[in-house]
Formats: structure tokens, sequence, C-alpha cells
């Protein structure tokens, strides 16, 4: 029998602390009135889980387009979590760390597994460089991509951490390769109640494995006629979810993404995928960059290079690797790259400093 959202699993716990949902009205209105910016967040959480609605608003992150709120119902957050404890095999008791945000989607949702699923979540202040207990031991936990660059030798007391809210890069599929900890990087959006998919990288079965991600229980996957992905979700969403995400759909509920639709570059009538070229150029270049386009007399577009920081001469050995249509034909030096209020890169925003 699926949980309901209006009940907390008798093994709730927040810092080894046992509450049940009265409890946490006072502890949502302790934390809004004397918490720290991070526990005011989860405390305005909380006081809309407990309030009459079935619904809460969540903020978007702004990566793929314009911030907004949406509506998002309590009991397709419920579903999410329990499709994520199926997958992972969280069971009640399982200790947790809590180190996102809960303005946004996913710190939201690492309190909402613990509450249905009877977690002892642990919660520290969200940052790049973690405050983290290394002498506990935790179940489970969830990070953005910079976070676990930069905490990679406190997590091998995590038996299993979740990366979401950006693309995971070789160069960190490579640091994270020989660590005890099992590391899957999440595919999803506030749309889809975070992820709907996952994918090992790290422990795979052999050297530079293909991983595929791998679809959550209870969701079903097409693609449109851009090749874009369609999710299917009932449990999550009432409507079909289409999205701007260009895959590869493989057999038993597996894809690979090749990039966004919104990004594709159309450069004398072949398609190219920044983010394909980007993978390609990772371990190439210390500072950020991303792939664009400018608009060509002749080529229609072209491929364009824009990297963080101050001019400097690139050596000729960069593009090795690339496609002939691949090559940047020009590069570009931004001081300062614009960012999303999540800290992702705001390509259309850098692109107009231009």
């Amino acid at each position: 029998m699926t949980p309901h959202y209006t009940k907390v699993h008798l093994k709730f716990k927040i810092n080894t602390v046992s509450y049940n949902q009265e409890d946490l009205t006072h502890l949502a209105y302790a934390y809004i009135k004397e918490g720290e910016p991070h526990e005011k967040d989860l405390g305005l959480f909380l006081q809309d889980w407990l309030d009459i609605n079935d619904y809460v608003f969540v903020q978007t992150s702004g990566s793929t387009g314009k911030p907004k709120k949406i509506k998002i119902y309590k009991q397709a957050m419920v579903n999410s979590a329990i499709a994520t404890g199926d997958f992972f095999k969280l069971k009640p008791g399982d200790s947790v760390l809590h180190a996102l945000p809960a303005k946004y989607i996913a710190g939201k949702m690492m309190l909402v597994r613990a509450m249905i699923l009877g977690l002892d979540l642990s919660i520290i202040k969200p940052a790049l460089e973690l405050n983290i207990d290394t002498r506990k031991h935790y179940d489970f936990s969830a990070f953005i991509p910079m976070q676990l660059q930069y905490n990679l030798d406190k997590i091998e007391n995590i038996k299993t951490i979740i990366v979401g809210g950006g693309r995971v890069s070789s160069l960190l599929r490579q640091l994270v390769s020989k660590l005890k900890t099992r590391i899957y990087e999440t595919y999803g959006m506030t749309e889809t109640v975070t992820h709907i998919a996952v994918k090992k990288i790290n422990h795979l079965e052999y050297v530079d494995a293909l991983s595929l991600f791998e679809v959550l229980p209870y969701i079903e996957i097409s693609t449109d006629a851009r090749s874009c992905l369609v999710i299917n979700a009932p449990r999550l969403s009432p409507q079909l979810i289409i999205t701007n995400d260009i895959v590869k759909l493989h057999a038993n509920k597996t894809f690979s993404w090749l990039g966004r639709y919104d990004h594709v570059i159309n450069t004398g009538g072949v398609k190219v995928y920044p983010e394909v070229i980007e993978e390609k150029l990772q371990n190439k270049l210390e500072r950020r960059f991303f792939i664009a386009a400018i608009n060509d007399d002749v080529l229609g577009q072209k491929v364009v290079l824009v990297i963080e920081g101050k001019k400097k001469l690139l050596d000729a050995s960069l593009y090795e690797g690339l496609q002939k249509y691949e090559i940047p034909k020009a590069v570009f030096f931004i001081s300062v790259f614009k960012e999303t209020d999540t800290g992702k890169v705001n390509r259309n925003k850098t692109m107009e400093l231009l």
C-alpha cells in the first residue's frame, strides 16, 4: 500500500531525533524564526508540506529556461521517493546525508524521502566544501557535481551517492572510478519531481564501459519527431512530459543522452551537438568553457568555443580527436560567465555578453 503524504514514517529522524507530524510543525516554526538560511528554507518547505493543500509550488533552477514556479502534487513527491527507495533498496532506519539547498526540488525530495521511507536524516549546511562527519556511516546522499569533486576525500563513509543538477564530466568520472562509494548520475528535472533515470559512473563491469541511463520503476519513455525524450510518468505528472533532450533509446528502458535540442548547431547542413564536443575537450581545458554557435553567411551557423578568463594562446593539439565539423571556427574569452541561481553556466546570458 502506498503511503499518503499526510503520514510520517514512525522511524523518521532528523539528526537522530524522532519527529512526528506535530513535532515537525514546531520544528518548521523554529527553523523559520531562528535558523540559518538553509534551515529557513527547510522550515518553509515543511510548513508547505504540512498545510491543508495537496500540492506545493517549486522553483525551477532556470538552467534550461526562465526560472519559474510550478505546482507539484505532494503525492507525486511521495511516489518519487518510493521509486528511489525501491531502486536503491533504502530501508527504514537507514542513515541519509542532506547537503542540498531545500529551496529547490532536489533538496526538498531528500526530506520527503526521509519522512516517507523512515530514514535518519543528517542535515548539514549546503556548500561546495561540505562539513561531513567522516566518522559516521551514511547509506545514501545526493550531491551536485561540483560538491562531489570538492569532497572526494570525505565520502568513503557514504555507501551510495546520486549526482544531479549538472552534467558529470569525464574527468570527474575518472576521479571517482576507484572509490568505494557507489555513485550514480541522475537524469531529471523539477517537472519530473527530480530524477526519473540513473546511470552508474563507477563500479562498472569493465573499463570504459558504456553506462546508460536506466529508467526508474513505473516510468515509460519514447521519443518525438525531434528525437527528444518523452516521459510518461502518471505517478509523477498527469501529462506527458516532452523534453528538449535529444536521446537514443536502447533496450530494457535505457537511453543515452546526446544533448539539448535548443543547443544543436546546424553548420553547413551537419548537425553538431555541443555537449558531445565539450565531452571530448573536458580534460584539455582547465577553465570553464562551452561550445556555442554564431551566425555565418556561408555555413549558416559556425561552431565557436567560449572560455572563461583572460585571453591566452591555445595549442593546436586541443582539437585532436574532433571531427572536422566539430572543430571551433573561432574562440572567445569572457572574463566571468553568467550563472543561474544554482551556479550553472547560463549559456544564453553569457553569449549576450559577446
